[in-house]
């Protein structure tokens, strides 16, 4: 397969905002080299998605260097410089130490727009304590995501806690009836804790894109032009 196969939205952060990301996972190393080719010629970065590690070592040496990977989340960065952040936004916080992987995508997505978050990690509700004692610093923030997977308790004790907007992520982690990750899901969706939000299952990365919308922080590139000449 060559770069015939692929044909990029480049224009995609110009009308929303937001860039297109790469889902890397089912590419061959022949798509990956095309998208990152065509990536070069228009001179742009590029958010590479499910990228594990035996697709990222596939590639060449000079792609490699052009890629600043993390294996947790599975994410890369293409040709991408670190511009300021939007800091104090967003916290991203986990159930447990399982769900890190999905929490670390959306850390990533977050930073490669601009903005730096806060991780909140392993404070579930099987040792409560752990959430109080981080909830009045969880409450400077007007968006929390939230990854859980299980029983997904952690977003509906925050939805009774907490007063600014939670983007759930349900996770696959778990035993026999959580299945994958659909019992948090069902769990999530039936929160009788009030305006909880959630995206699919391990969507980190649709979860961060949804705070970047709650928070502004997609305004098109012609209207980032037009603020700036005002």
């Amino acid at each position: 397969m060559t770069g015939t196969d692929i044909k990029l939205d480049l224009d995609r952060a110009s009308r929303i905002g937001l860039p297109e990301a790469v889902l890397c996972e089912h590419k061959s190393a022949a798509q990956l080299s095309a998208i990152l080719a065509q990536l070069a010629a228009a001179g742009q970065s590029g958010l590479l998605t499910r990228l594990d590690q035996a697709r990222y070592d596939a590639l060449s040496a000079a792609e490699r260097a052009q890629v600043d990977y993390d294996p947790v989340s599975r994410t890369g960065f293409y040709a991408w410089s670190e511009v300021a952040g939007m800091r104090d936004q967003v916290a991203v916080v986990t159930a447990g130490s399982s769900d890190v992987p999905v929490a670390r995508e959306a850390l990533r997505t977050l930073q490669f727009s601009g903005i730096e978050a806060l991780p909140v990690f392993d404070v579930g509700v099987a040792g409560m304590w752990r959430l109080l004692e981080r909830l009045e610093e969880l409450r400077r923030f007007p968006l929390l995501i939230v990854a859980a997977g299980m029983d997904a308790a952690l977003p509906s004790v925050l939805g009774g806690l907490y007063g600014g907007l939670i983007v759930a992520v349900p996770t696959s982690t778990g035993y026999g009836v959580a299945s994958g990750g659909r019992t948090a899901l069902n769990a999530i969706l039936a929160s009788c804790a009030s305006g909880v939000v959630c995206v699919n299952i391990d969507n980190g990365y649709g979860a961060a894109c949804a705070a970047l919308r709650a928070l502004g922080a997609t305004r098109p590139a012609s209207e980032q032009s037009s603020a700036a000449t005002q």
